[in-house]
């Protein structure tokens, strides 16, 4: 299995400075999007601190990912999802506490949504309203949930999708890395075949894109340029958010 990717960030159109950061290891196999919040700049400390911090502990656990190349069973899968899960809570234990030395970074915290693709199935771990994606023959599937108020509201039937899509609440989120010492983590196992595309991005893109949209603008052969296109059309459509765009294909 080969992996191809392609990344960007932009700062937007209405935004001082760019929150959100990203992280691309393709030898490793590991893909993360974060999305900071906070004043004074807190969210740019807060996202780049969670995208390091789980790097470093996915290399600090790289025997379990080495032991699920090799064998890849329910046990080493469960294995490699508590990595995952421990790495974010790790990130959020270190970011909530640098937030409590600092006056200015109080309440910092940051969205995260990282892939992990190995040859037998790809892992997912998130909190917050980044999203990652996956398309397969021309069709598009979002992966992740969004915790956000207005996902939890329509997940209860009491807000209509419509609803959701304007509500002045829809930034609104439920979990966040760092905000606590402590954080739920979703995570979860994906089967993948050659040829898919997954796509990481922040809410600086998926806040203008609808997930029909997605197959059409992406062309599977020219990541760089795909990027480039989805990035250009939420600025096209206000580009009021930092905008981050991973894509990653998996070839032969």
């Amino acid at each position: 299995m080969k992996i191809i990717s392609a990344a960007k960030t932009d700062v937007g159109r209405k935004r001082p400075h760019n929150e959100d950061a990203y992280k691309v290891d393709e030898e490793l196999g590991l893909f993360v999007v974060a999305d900071g919040m906070g004043g004074h700049a807190a969210g740019e400390v807060a996202s780049q601190e969670a995208v390091e911090c789980l790097r470093d502990n996915v290399l600090a656990n790289i025997a379990a990912v080495e032991e699920f190349r090799d064998n890849p069973t329910n046990d080493s899968s469960m294995n490699i999802r508590r990595v995952m899960e421990l790495a974010v809570r790790a990130a959020a234990y270190q970011v909530f506490g640098l937030s409590e030395v600092d006056p200015d970074r109080k309440g910092m915290g940051t969205t995260l949504s990282m892939l992990l693709l190995l040859p037998a199935a790809a892992f997912l771990a998130h909190v917050g309203d980044s999203r990652i994606y996956m398309i397969r023959s021309g069709r598009v599937k979002q992966i992740t949930s969004d915790h956000t108020y207005v996902a939890a509201m329509v997940e209860q039937g009491k807000m209509t999708e419509e609803q959701a899509r304007t509500s002045r609440y829809s930034n609104v989120l439920i979990r966040a890395v760092g905000s606590h010492d402590y954080v739920e983590v979703d995570t979860r196992v994906v089967q993948h075949k050659l040829g898919d595309v997954f796509l990481l991005c922040s809410d600086g893109l998926s806040g203008y894109l609808k997930d029909e949209e997605i197959p059409n603008v992406i062309v599977v052969d020219d990541l760089p340029g795909s990027v480039d296109k989805l990035i250009d059309l939420a600025l096209r459509r206000g580009g009021k958010d930092n905008i981050t765009v991973i894509l990653v294909r998996i070839d032969p």
